[in-house]
Formats: structure tokens, sequence, C-alpha cells
């Protein structure tokens, strides 16, 4: 049987070939590719659901004078939060590897509007457990990189480095509007004004533009990664490619586990846990004990937004040139820098101290931990293995937070948590530089897919 495509080249009607499209057989118009659109509606929910649980450091201290509770008790509801949504995240990925992103972030987005707006009616330290530690904490792992990261796996392949420093920009600019934003709706509307603002855009923006917008892979587009050309044989068929595989690809998300990498990723993400969801939840009340204005401490914790959209870009798109585990490893490093100037400098210096030097290291191990654990791996089940990944992340970040209220309710310092969060800097650091990238990333090493699977058996 002739198929359509030998028919058009019998006619001698080749130059129909680049205009008629149908099903899996299109080839990409060409233009700016359809990922990038993806990228930015995923960028416009970062910046309202991150950037709306980055600011909520900012009712600590009103809620303690409202509600008559301790930094401790308020830090028992975050740190449950950050609990619920680290030990969620594989749930979240998994439903991603096996259900499209799609779907997971629109059904997120729409449960996380509802509970945003239902924070405005919440009147003790009880419901804030329940409605912020456990539903939105919940739902909120279905708007994380587990789910996002996995998304652009699918969609780029050369620029994924860039790709996701893109994406984790929209986390550091929601950081950076809302942070300040929320401060200021406190001052002047009171903080349940605030969440309904922020659960009203959730839901008349942010799930109409998933829903026209995103799509989980470019093959439901009839596209394929990073924009590439369809390419067709002599017969007029379309040419299966072939990607290369790392030699430490899997087909079965476990047996990554079996290798070093993994377990390197997985304890630098821990740290990162450890010293930026502290940091969110108690940068203001701590910037509040060193005479710091919750004013003052909210715009310095935007400048340190702005310049973390700076380092994931920048960060980002070196590791599309050089060695991800090595510029992953300068990230840990510096925010180790940040949290000592907290310790050594008075608050008024400390404040922008960290602003400007951690804000160049904030959600950069986002991009880098993602792409290099995909340049491993393989993206086919990145959702999962990431959500793992953000679990370790998020359960160091719960005993942080936990510890850290604790701390201070009892010291009325945070001095000696900011000491042991840069030395857990300074060991993830060493970890990362110790990752043997050259050897284990399908960017420099590729082996047929079988070959891969073959040198898990020996646990290497």
């Amino acid at each position: 049987m002739v198929s359509w495509r030998q028919l058009v080249r019998r006619l001698g009607l080749d130059f129909l070939m680049s205009t008629i499209n149908t099903g899996s057989e299109k080839t990409p118009k060409k233009g700016v590719y359809y990922g990038w659109y993806v990228i930015a509606a995923m960028f416009f929910v970062g910046v309202a659901a991150t950037g709306s649980r980055m600011g909520f450091g900012v009712f600590v201290e009103t809620w303690e004078k409202e509600w008559g509770v301790s930094t401790a008790a308020i830090s028992v509801a975050a740190a449950i939060g950050a609990l619920v949504s680290g030990l969620t995240q594989p749930i979240f990925g998994r439903l991603t590897d096996k259900y499209g992103g799609r779907n997971v972030l629109i059904l997120s987005l729409v449960v996380s509007g509802v509970a945003t707006l239902g924070m405005a009616t919440i009147s003790n330290v009880f419901g804030l457990i329940i409605l912020y530690g456990f539903v939105l904490s919940f739902v909120f792992a279905g708007l994380t990189p587990a789910v996002t990261g996995a998304v652009v796996a699918q969609w780029f392949e050369r620029r994924r480095g860039m790709a996701m420093g893109v994406l984790m920009a929209g986390a550091a600019v929601g950081a950076m509007v809302m942070v300040p934003f929320l401060s200021y709706a406190l001052i002047e509307f009171g903080w349940q004004s605030a969440w309904v603002i922020i659960g009203v855009a959730m839901l008349v923006l942010g799930v109409p533009v998933l829903y026209l917008v995103v799509r989980s892979t470019p093959q439901e587009m009839g596209l394929n990664p990073d924009g590439d050309e369809t390419v067709f044989t002599s017969t007029g068929e379309v040419e299966i490619k072939v990607r290369p595989v790392g030699p430490k690809y899997v087909d079965d998300w476990k047996k990554s586990y079996r290798s070093a990498p993994m377990w390197q990723l997985t304890f630098g993400f821990v740290v990162c846990g450890i010293t930026s969801t502290s940091m969110t939840i108690h940068f203001v009340r701590w910037a509040i004990s060193e005479d710091v204005s919750v004013g003052y401490a909210a715009f310095a914790f935007g400048v340190l937004s702005v310049l973390n959209a700076v380092g994931v870009l920048s960060m980002g798109i070196l590791s599309d040139k050089m060695q991800r585990k090595n510029l992953l490893g300068l990230v840990y490093l510096t925010r180790a820098v940040a949290f000592v100037s907290l310790i050594v400098f008075p608050g008024n210096i400390a404040v922008w101290a960290f602003a400007f030097i951690g804000g160049l290291s904030w959600l950069a191990t986002v991009p880098m931990t993602s792409s290099l654990a995909a340049d491993v791996y393989g993206a086919r089940n990145l959702g999962t293995l990431f959500g793992f990944t953000l679990m370790a992340h998020q359960l160091g970040g719960a005993a942080a937070v936990l510890l850290f209220g604790m701390a201070f309710t009892a010291w009325g310092s945070y001095d000696a948590p900011f000491a042991v969060g840069a030395a857990t800097l300074v060991a993830a650091g060493i970890v990362s530089f110790s990752i043997n990238e050259k050897k284990h990333s399908v960017r420099y090493v590729q082996v047929p897919a079988g070959a891969a699977l073959d040198s898990l058996e020996d646990g290497v």
C-alpha cells in the first residue's frame, strides 16, 4: 500500500511535505518553540503559588500577637507543612510520570486556590496547622519541580539547564513580588485580605493559563524536544530517532538508588531544605529580633529574590556549558557565606549581606539538581526521582523550621541554628564537588539503553 507521502513524491509535489501536518507526523513551525510558552505558563503559576508560600514568614509576628502564641507554636504549623509537602512529593511525581504534568498542575492549582481563600477564615494556630500544614501543603507538592521539572525535561534536552533556570526564576520573581506585597497588604488591609487576593489570582488567572497553554509533552502537539525538526526517510516515513542515554539510565526508578550520584544529590538537597525553608519562615522574625522592621526585612527579602532570579537564570545557562556539579557545589558554599554573615554582622548590615550573598544561591540548586538527575538517570522517571529528592529537601526543611523556632524561643537568638546551617552547607558543597559527572552523565558518556541498565547491576 502506497502512503500519502510516497504519493506526493511520485506526483512531484514534494514542496507540500513542509506544509502538510497531521497527527504525530506534524513538523514544527518556524518561530518561537512552543516549549517556551509552556515554561512561561508554569513561570506565572510559580509567581503566585511559590511566592505566596515564601511570604508565610511575614505573618508570624502578627499571628503570635493576635492568637497569643509563641514563635515555636507557629513554627509547628510551618514544619508540618514542610513535612506533608515533602512526603507527598513522590506521589505527585509518580502521578506526573503516569498521567502527565498538565493534569496534575491544573488539579493542584484549583485546590490550592480554594484552600488559600480559606486561609482568611482561620482564627487560631490549630486552624493554621489543618489548612496550611495539611491541606495547602499537600496540594502544593503538585506545583513544585517534581511536576514542573518533569514537564521541562520532556520539552527540553540540549537546553534543559537554561529552561529549568527560567522556570525557577518564576519562584524567585514570586518571592520578589509577593513578600513585599504581603507585607504591604498586612499593614494596609490586614492579613486576611492578602490571602484572599492570592487565592483569587490562582483561580481566575492561573488555572485558565495552565489549561490553555500547558501540554505534558511536545509529542502532544506533534513537536520534538528542543524544537528539532522531524526527519523523514527516503520512503517518506517518519524517521524514529533513538536518543542516547547515559551509563546510569534507568527504566525502573528504584534502580537509581543503587548508584552514588542519587545519594549525593539527595544529601545536597536535604541541606538545601534545611537552609532555605528555615529562612523562608524565620528571616523576618530574625530581623525583628535585630530591631529591623517588618517592611524593611520584607524589602530586603525582595532584593534577595531579584538576585535569586539572576542567579537561577545565570546558573541554568552556565550549567548547559559547564559541569553542573561544580556549579552546584559553588552555590552551596556561597550560601554558607551568607549564613555566616548573619552571625558576624549587626542586624542592619546582616540583613543586606544575606540578601546579596544568599540571593545569588537561593533557588539555583534546583535547575542544576533536577537537570543533573535527568542527565544521569534519564527523563522517563524524573517526576518520581525528583519527587523523592524534594521529599528529602522538605524533610530537612521541616526539621529545621521547628528546631530554629525552638532555639529562638529558648535562647532569644538564631546564632546557633545559623552556625549549624553554615556547617551543613559546607558539607553539601564538598559532596557536590565529589560527584563524578563526566563518568555518569549522558552529556559526557553515551551508551545503548541495555548497557546502561546492565551497568547498575554492579551497584556503582
